[in-house]
């Protein structure tokens, strides 16, 4: 049996999968990332949890994918820019300490980017030709899928829906300011309610707190404007949404469709607007197809 395998680095929990090459998922395993011990520890700690799976599930292993947060090289396989959450990260060549590690060939990606591909092979935007990726949590992030293919842009930073501007006067984590993640993300939720965490207003709304639900109801807004921007200059015509304030979609949903309904897209036609299904396993599925399609098995995306 062959497989190719996906990695998922995020600041908390790295999440490894391995997959046979329909990107059938054969075992996975989440464990945590020591993000302040540096590169080499990061790397390290994923590659034990992938050398268990396959110990555990025996499989001649043909690739790796990588899904890492942070700006990247994908062609590199480095790391450019990566927040203060981790230490000795930017500038770190992943797939080269990868593939000295397993002697197999390993592929980068930025985390929201092997998001959407994992959507698109396999979870709720399959089969979509023109689609934004966005995932609502501690931030916001965002991926494009063009002509049924990745666009990361020229510098790597196209489908960035998180900093784009004109969302009030908030300052940003990017340093600059109003940017759709001081509206719309798990933090800017918290601190519109007053609370430590976007799951304490997500519970508070359900009890029908009028305060959590407007906190819901100005994120939802804000994506769909966001969505509409979108729409207006790409002609997109699905967005998957995924991330830690997605999992609370009851809440986010209405106000993204009345938002969208009160001002449909200037093509005429309706945007869809869908739930990620594939859970904490979409960046790292989206990173194993990675791989899967760099060497020509399985679902070519």
């Amino acid at each position: 049996m062959t497989a190719v395998a996906g990695i998922d680095i995020g600041g908390t929990t790295t999440q490894v999968v391995l997959c046979a090459p329909d990107l059938g998922v054969l075992d996975r395993l989440g464990v945590p990332t020591p993000a302040a011990e540096g590169g080499t520890a990061m790397i390290g700690a994923a590659l034990d949890a992938l050398r268990l799976l396959l110990d555990r599930t025996p499989a001649k292993l043909l690739g790796v994918g990588v899904g890492a947060a942070g700006v990247v090289d994908a062609r590199a396989g480095r790391i450019l820019v990566a927040s203060d959450s981790f230490r000795g990260w930017a500038g770190f060549a992943v797939t080269a300490a990868v593939e000295r590690a397993l002697d197999v060939p390993a592929f980068l990606d930025n985390d929201v980017n092997a998001f959407l591909r994992g959507e698109v092979a396999k979870g709720a935007a399959v089969g979509g030709t023109h689609v934004l990726g966005m995932t609502l949590g501690t931030g916001v992030g965002g991926a494009l899928w063009l002509d049924g293919a990745l666009y990361d842009g020229p510098r790597g930073a196209a489908g960035e829906i998180g900093h784009v501007p004109g969302f009030g006067d908030l300052p940003c984590t990017c340093g600059g300011r109003g940017h759709l993640e001081t509206v719309a993300s798990g933090r800017a939720i918290a601190a519109r309610y007053g609370a430590r965490t976007a799951r304490e207003v997500a519970q508070a709304a359900h009890r029908g707190d009028p305060d959590a639900l407007a906190a819901y109801e100005a994120a939802g807004t804000a994506v769909a404007r966001a969505l509409l921007i979108a729409a207006g200059l790409l002609d997109i015509t699905t967005c998957v949404i995924g991330g830690g304030v997605a999992r609370t979609w009851p809440l986010l949903d209405p106000s993204i469709r009345t938002a969208l309904a009160a001002e449909p897209p200037v093509s005429g036609h309706p945007l869809h607007v869908l739930p990620a299904r594939l859970g904490e396993d979409a960046a790292a599925i989206g990173a194993a197809a990675r791989a899967g399609a760099e060497l020509g098995v399985g679902t070519p995306v």
